[in-house]
């Protein structure tokens, strides 16, 4: 077969088909030979469509060579306990404990090559939530004007809403390893670009926001006439000095009277309009409903939803708690998952990403799920993983991600990329790009030098 008859058939070929037919011929041809062939091509324009990001938090680094980067060929000692299942997209597996995941992974990309240098989960943690490296790996980092704010807060600031919703929120959970982990608040740019946080369960039976709700005794004219709020803010301020710390408070006071005052931030939060059956099918879970939450946040316009999946980095319970699974008091990471965090995910993310798309919203949300790292791909003493930064996966669906779709490969032991290495700055400007975004924009820190909001480049590769 001629050079250019081989061009021509892989220019018929998607490349979500190339990622789908594994190993196997084609046309006569193996993949690589395909690929190599496609990559003489020119570049396709691609489209990214979020209006919306739901981020699901995976606090305390899941294992990417137990879930999506599964290693069946690597020697005892590396390899998985757990068995490899087929999905939806022929050639591909992952974990066995993930069953309904893998009936939806035509609607998920994957990213394995995600790589960080810091190790300690603070670090981490301010890396992932942000796309910046801190000067130092330290566990005992904490939030400072000197640190990037998180990924909701800079959307906050450069394209936020005007549609009367909060452009950023987060909840149930402040996450913290001793103390707090920078990149979940607006940092530098100013109280008014916080998320608006909470801590209520949307799990409990009368779930309602209570930063939406006044004291019995106190009206809202009541409160806006006397602005007994304002004066407090203010007399803060003074005392503050106007200091970086405080500003954008004023800003803040008055857009939390605007939502206490507004009929549809409260109906977005309120999930007792949901359908019983639909509350069942999310689970009854905190991270279930929060995840519900997610979905009807998007349908009433907030730009950025932060899930947390756990307040702690966890690791010792089959009840709760996060990925954080070194195998500690005999609570081997083996066991653990099975019983806590593999049915959670997996009563979850398939669902969410159906009824995104079921609503016709799936297109216009980018759904990303990932943690801090992923873990080591040689099991420790404990028959379990510790922290591994140097290469993990993370998973994109929805606004415009080609489904089905691999970008970069690991090593033959998931230990470091082996192609198409990717950065936290990278995803960080591929967020932004769905959103339509420059990530070249510029923001001013507390020295009022400018900073781009990405560090890297987009992964327009994962866009069909």
């Amino acid at each position: 077969m001629q050079w250019n008859s081989i061009v021509d058939q892989a220019a018929r070929i998607h490349r979500r088909d190339l990622v789908r037919v594994g190993g196997a011929g084609l046309l006569g041809l193996n993949l690589p030979r395909l690929l190599k062939a496609q990559e003489r091509l020119p570049k396709q324009s691609r489209t990214a469509t979020a209006k919306s990001v739901i981020f699901l938090f995976q606090w305390g680094g899941p294992s990417h060579v137990d879930t999506f980067d599964m290693k069946p060929d690597a020697p005892d000692g590396y390899r998985s306990f757990y068995q490899a299942i087929p999905t939806s997209v022929p050639g591909m597996s992952i974990c066995e404990h993930l069953p309904e995941t893998a009936k939806v992974m035509h609607r998920i990309a994957q990213i394995r090559t995600v790589h960080h240098t810091m190790n300690n989960h603070n670090s981490a943690g301010y890396t992932a939530l942000t796309g910046f490296e801190p000067p130092i790996d330290d566990q005992r980092l904490r939030e400072s004007l000197d640190l990037f704010p998180g990924y909701g807060s800079v959307v906050d600031a450069v394209a936020p809403n005007s549609n009367g919703m909060p452009t950023f929120v987060s909840y149930p959970y402040q996450i913290s390893d001793g103390s707090t982990t920078p990149g979940q608040r607006a940092s530098f740019l100013g109280k008014q670009h916080d998320p608006l946080f909470f801590r209520d369960d949307p799990n409990q039976a009368n779930f309602k926001l209570s930063q939406l709700s006044l004291p019995s005794d106190v009206t809202l004219g009541r409160l806006q006439d006397r602005r007994q709020l304002q004066e407090l803010i203010n007399n803060q301020a003074r005392t503050l000095d106007r200091s970086a710390a405080a500003r954008g408070l004023d800003a803040y006071y008055d857009r939390a009277l605007a939502m206490l005052n507004s009929e549809k931030v409260r109906d977005a939060f309120d999930l007792s309009k949901e359908p019983e059956v639909v509350r069942d099918s999310y689970g009854r879970t905190t991270y279930g409903q929060g995840c519900l939450l997610a979905r009807r946040l998007v349908e009433s316009g907030v730009k950025f939803t932060t899930v947390y999946f756990a307040q702690s980095i966890g690791g010792r319970s089959k009840t709760d708690g996060g990925w954080d699974t070194h195998g500690f008091d005999n609570t081997r990471m083996y066991e653990i998952l099975p019983e806590w965090h593999f049915p959670s995910t997996d009563h979850t993310l398939p669902v969410l990403l159906n009824d995104l798309s079921d609503r016709g919203l799936l297109d216009e949300t980018l759904v990303i799920w990932m943690g801090e790292f992923g873990r080591t791909p040689k099991i420790n003493t404990n028959i379990s993983r510790d922290h591994w930064p140097k290469c993990y996966t993370v998973l994109m669906a929805g606004g415009g991600v080609q489904g089905g779709a691999v970008y970069g490969a690991s090593d033959k032991y998931g230990a470091v990329p082996d192609r198409d290495p990717v950065t936290t700055g990278d995803l960080a400007a591929t967020m932004y790009y769905a959103l339509g975004i420059d990530h070249t924009i510029e923001v001013h820190d507390n020295l009022n030098r400018p900073l781009p909001i990405a560090k890297g480049r987009p992964v327009t590769e994962i866009f069909g």
